[in-house]
């Protein structure tokens, strides 16, 4: 499994990278990934939609599970991936590239709970 040390994890699976201009883009671990098995269906929210961090802002359905995606960091979402609406499994098969679910620009930047690559690896592989 892979976690690179470019984006900060939350303990539910989620990374979330910096981008340009304040945006943060968010997307299921490889971890995450795994465990769902192969994915069928995301349900992303509206651009302009808000969430705090440890809130669902996104359902992903698999072949074992439907699971919700619980935002790494509050924030507006400022766009969603398009390509997963015809090609959900790009969460299996890119979950760090091509398969990210949305950027935010956040709200809240003081607020902790982020783990770095190694802390997430460690916790997952425990």
């Amino acid at each position: 499994m892979q976690f690179p040390d470019d984006r900060q994890y939350h303990a539910d699976h989620l990374w979330a990278q910096q981008r340009p201009e304040g945006v943060w883009r968010i997307g299921i671990t490889d971890y995450a990934q795994e465990q769902l098995g192969g994915v069928i269906f995301v349900d992303l929210p509206e651009a302009g939609s808000a969430f705090a961090q440890g809130a669902s802002c996104a359902s992903i359905e698999s072949v074992k599970v439907t699971s919700d995606a619980l935002m790494p960091v509050s924030g507006e979402v400022t766009a969603v991936n398009p390509a997963l609406a015809d090609a959900p499994e790009l969460c299996n098969t890119d979950p760090y590239g091509e398969g990210w679910l949305v950027e935010v620009r956040r709200t809240a930047p003081e607020e902790g709970g982020a783990l770095t690559a190694a802390a997430y690896a460690a916790q997952v592989q425990a």
